[in-house]
């Protein structure tokens, strides 16, 4: 058997990048999936890979910052399949990169809605259901950048150390109840996140890298894999964890 046969998990931020490579990785574990995203070409596009597979997989729209959106695509996603076992809050937004005082407020709010109230409402809506069935595990996606600081990066420093935070206390609430919540860390990953910051230049790329003790960016893969073992039982005795996958960032 396939380690999450019969089981559903929901990804939020699904459509792409780390989102999709998870996605993809819990349907050939069995498992069925709910995308939830807000880039509506992306998300049918990777439900169909996971249709081509053989997988249960049902997209939808869904902006993680708007309470009713949430409540009702988590909703709709376990009235579909019955049941929700797993979650990965992966959503995110990186904001616009300026020095601490020069940031507008608009781009404060718009940060930590998605990156820090979009996981705590994710949470507020998966939990329940995993209470109902005796169980289930979260995973919440922070950063490097949840464990120590970025220059022009304020705000989203800021909004992962808060998810971080919030991964820790939730944990705690629900540690005697069979859920367990834990957090990756990635590094830098090649993603479309990635490219947006480089627009394309090999020599921003090269200095990235040159942040990495392992001498290169990661894959959406290598944190997928980390997301699927902190929901597995062979992870059973861990919870409430700040988990790198960082190719050796904070061991500097």
């Amino acid at each position: 058997m396939r380690r999450f046969d019969g089981k559903v998990a929901i990804i939020t931020g699904g459509a792409a990048g780390i989102g999709r490579s998870t996605a993809l990785a819990f349907a050939r574990e069995g498992a069925s999936v709910g995308i939830l995203d807000v880039l509506d070409k992306e998300g049918v596009e990777t439900a169909a890979l996971l249709k081509a597979g053989g997988a249960e997989v049902k997209f939808l729209h869904c902006n993680v910052a708007d309470a009713q959106n949430v409540k009702s695509a988590i909703d709709e996603i376990v009235s579909t399949f019955g049941r929700l076992d797993y979650a990965f809050n992966n959503a995110g937004t990186e904001g616009v990169s300026a020095p601490t005082a020069d940031f507008t407020e608009e781009n404060w709010d718009r940060v930590i809605d998605i990156n820090l109230k979009g996981v705590w409402l994710s949470m507020k809506y998966e939990i329940p259901y995993m209470l109902k069935q005796g169980g289930g595990s979260i995973v919440n996606n922070s950063s490097v950048a949840g464990l120590v600081g970025f220059a022009a990066g304020a705000i989203y420093t800021a909004s992962k150390h808060g998810m971080i935070g919030l991964t820790k206390a939730a944990s705690l609430d629900y540690i005697r109840k069979n859920i367990r919540i834990n957090a990756v860390c990635p590094g830098i990953i090649h993603t479309a996140m990635i490219d947006r910051y480089t627009h394309g230049s090999k020599e921003l790329e090269k200095q990235l890298i040159v942040g990495e003790p392992i001498g290169r960016m990661g894959k959406p893969e290598e944190i997928a894999d980390a997301v699927l073992w902190l929901c597995s039982d062979a992870a059973s005795f861990v919870t409430g964890i700040a988990l790198p996958v960082d190719g050796g960032w904070v061991a500097m």
